[in-house]
């Protein structure tokens, strides 16, 4: 944001309705130029430095001093040369800077691999029988990546920024095989010949944006760089979700591209947003949202509706997906057509929102299978009454003490959003959004001294229950390709409660604030949390993709976790620590223990624990963790239900300037090492692998007795950072 403003009636002579007359920096007599390899920055002066600089030479106490003297002092300070001046401070500053067309960043990252390992599927050298084979070798390997970033400033209030990516050698061998650089890999097949129109680029779009703040409106476009929600803004539903993924968005090569517009003045309180792919394997659709305050009451309607509502079905039924849309492992949804109503009003300390949903409706006359009373498969389809849903919220804000409840009910199509904002605290258990639910929550907090104590409750059913794990043919379990719903996570009949303790000294930079990593000045914080899910039923079927990226639906579900007395269940204990010592050093650590399921269709329960610790002190950088009976670092290691023994991670790195706690482009040169050992439930282990100069070479065909294996890699790393 290049202009951050807003109205303010108490300053009534440059107040226009509807327009901004304040901004964050006009109180300043000073600005801030730009920061340095040390945090720093240069402060220049602005007009009112010089305007007040004239203004305190006057002594109003002399001897002799007069009201017509003062005023005629002031009105003769002349306020245009003060403008000049502090526009020569700031073209002197900027000249080292911004330009109207320049290079906005320059990223070179140079990175080795060396791996090894015992008793695991990847080959010595190359299989040239299996040349997609990923890591394809032990040994050494390399990779470069350029990114290249032009900014355009052609006035004040309009700004566009473009960054290219060029890659050169791409490296095989890394043991986490999926990463932004494998995109040269990426296979792009044309919608109706299904036929491979790209094997890769070397040179590809990286992030795209630009920003236009006029008068009337402001049009942010984006391409991969993100975008905050409007649940604090009236979308009571979550129709429009935040799509800032971090780095998954570059590991899975996903794609975000579209626009939004606010408007002003006369149309203030519109926005809109309308993109092919607004959020991460969204259809192509728009949003319309507008918010008016009427009384005491605070209004907000929105209509969302994709551009193509109709539905395509290949010979077997299967609905027709678009191929390049599913390459990062997103289903897409089902086309729809929502619009949500939501007033909000306080009452005090109390505050109440209650709207209503309707989604769904290109779903109508889809039919699905469902179980009647007598346990037979029936056939059943989507009602106009199925589009319906409601939620209702109350809160009460007392200071120590605060509460609140909320219930919903959607029908089987009436789809929003999870809920992405933050009541109170930093609670586990929320609102889905999905459809085909009826859930109740309610919670308190309780704060003495520097604690804070917050129990939670969650309770949800589905309205159509799960098809349940082996049906008779031709009954199958539900899934989100093949039918207009299904029953999972999001809507699983679930009694769940967690409790969560939080001691922040400094709560002017709150512990639960989404920069708290960055921001938090307290010696000493944490939290630590505990929750428990009650799962009496199973689910529908999981979407996953095998090794050549087709997705398939899993033929079964994982099994009910109901909680027996003080057992089952599924169950987690957190916590996160932070400690800043000083501004030069900063400890941050995350810890877990619990059990967990599988994704897809594994009936094996893990029993997991392990955590995180990142550490900065002055330019060093340390990360690691240690992960015991955990899933690997992608998705289809849980969908799989693929574990290791323990997994341990190590870097160490030093920066040009100051290290940041979060994941931004900086000069720095690294070491990391990470190791992982295998067993009968990791992919690519191999109890019966041939040792070498065995003789004869049979392998041993029953792995009783083997130890297990072991994978690992020591990465080096420069990054070389010119830009912002």
């Amino acid at each position: 944001d290049n202009n951050a403003s807003w109205t303010n009636g108490g300053y009534d002579w440059d107040l226009a309705p509807g327009q901004n007359n304040m901004n964050e920096e006009w109180f300043g007599i000073c600005a801030k130029g730009p920061t340095n390899d040390r945090g720093l920055y240069e402060l220049y002066p602005r007009a009112s430095y010089y305007a007040l600089k004239e203004a305190h030479k006057l002594n109003p106490y002399e001897e002799g001093m007069t009201s017509e003297f003062i005023e005629n002092y002031f009105k003769n300070i002349n306020l245009m040369e003060a403008v000049l001046k502090a526009r020569g401070d700031k073209a002197a500053l900027e000249a080292k800077g911004s330009k109207t067309l320049g290079i906005s960043q320059l990223q070179a990252k140079f990175t080795s691999f060396n791996t090894g390992g015992a008793l695991i599927t990847t080959p010595d050298n190359p299989d040239p029988a299996n040349p997609e084979a990923l890591p394809n070798q032990l040994g050494f390997d390399h990779m470069q990546s350029f990114f290249i970033g032009v900014e355009a400033n052609p006035a004040a209030n309009l700004r566009a920024e473009v960054v290219m990516n060029v890659v050169g050698n791409v490296a095989r061998n890394p043991i986490d095989e999926i990463f932004y650089e494998s995109i040269t890999r990426r296979v792009v097949v044309d919608d109706d010949t299904d036929e491979i129109v790209n094997q890769g680029d070397r040179v590809n779009l990286y992030q795209a944006e630009f920003e236009w703040n006029a008068k009337d409106f402001d049009i942010r476009a984006f391409y991969r760089t993100g975008h905050y929600h409007w649940q604090y803004e009236g979308d009571f539903f979550g129709l429009y979700p935040e799509a800032n993924y971090g780095p998954n968005l570059d590991i899975y090569g996903g794609e975000i591209l579209g626009a939004e517009i606010d408007g002003k003045g006369a149309i203030e309180g519109l926005k809109a947003a309308i993109g092919p792919q607004l959020w991460w394997g969204a259809n192509p659709t728009m949003l319309f949202k507008y918010q008016k305050e009427l009384g005491h009451f605070d209004i907000a309607a929105i209509y969302n509706r994709d551009f193509e509502t109709g539905l395509q079905f290949d010979d077997s039924g299967r609905r027709v997906l678009d191929p390049n849309q599913t390459r990062s492992g997103i289903i897409p949804p089902w086309p729809t057509e929502r619009a949500t109503l939501a007033v909000n009003r306080e009452f005090g300390k109390f505050d109440v929102t209650v709207g209503g949903i309707w989604g769904g409706n290109p779903l109508n006359g889809s039919s699905f299978q469902d179980i009647d009373d007598n346990g037979n498969v029936v056939e059943d389809k989507v009602q106009a009454s199925d589009n319906w849903g409601g939620k209702a919220k109350i809160t009460y804000e007392g200071g120590r003490f605060n509460v609140y409840a909320q219930g919903a009910i959607r029908g089987i199509v009436a789809n929003g959003g999870f809920d992405a904002t933050q009541t109170f605290t930093g609670w586990k258990l929320k609102d889905s959004g999905a459809g085909n639910v009826s859930n109740f929550l309610a919670g308190f907090t309780y704060s003495f001294d520097n604690f804070q104590i917050a129990p939670n409750f969650m309770w949800q059913k589905p309205l159509v229950a799960a098809m349940p794990n082996g049906v008779d043919a031709p009954g199958r379990l539900r899934n989100f390709i093949d039918d207009p719903f299904a029953v999972r996570d999001g809507n699983r009949e679930m009694t769940a409660g967690e409790i969560l303790f939080t001691f922040d000294p400094t709560p002017g930079t709150w512990f639960y604030q989404w920069d708290n990593d960055r921001s938090e000045d307290a010696e000493f914080a944490m939290n630590l949390g505990f929750v428990w899910k009650h799962l009496p039923t199973t689910m529908d079927a999981h979407i996953g993709f095998d090794a050549n990226r087709q997705f398939f639906a899993f033929p079964n579900s994982a099994p009910a976790r109901p909680i027996v007395g003080l057992s089952g269940g599924l169950w987690e204990l957190h916590s996160r620590m932070v400690s800043k010592l000083g501004p030069d050093l900063g400890l941050i650590g995350n810890f877990f223990w619990g059990n967990g399921q599988a994704n897809g269709d594994s009936q094996r329960l893990i029993h997991r624990y392990g955590g995180d610790i990142r550490a900065i002190y002055k330019k060093m950088k340390l990360e690691t963790h240690v992960l015991v009976n955990d899933w690997g670092p992608f998705d289809y290691h849980r969908d799989f239900n693929l574990t290791f023994p323990l997994q341990l991670m190590l870097d160490i790195s030093t920066s040009f300037g100051k290290p940041d706690w979060f994941i931004l482009p900086n000069t720095t040169i690294g070491l990391r090492g990470t190791w992982r050992s295998l067993d009968q439930f990791s992919n690519r282990f191999a109890p019966t692998q041939i040792p070498p100069n065995t003789f004869p070479p049979i392998p041993n065909v029953v792995p009783i007795g083997f130890d297990n294996g072991q994978e690992w890699e020591i990465r080096t790393y420069i990054h070389i950072n010119i830009g912002k």
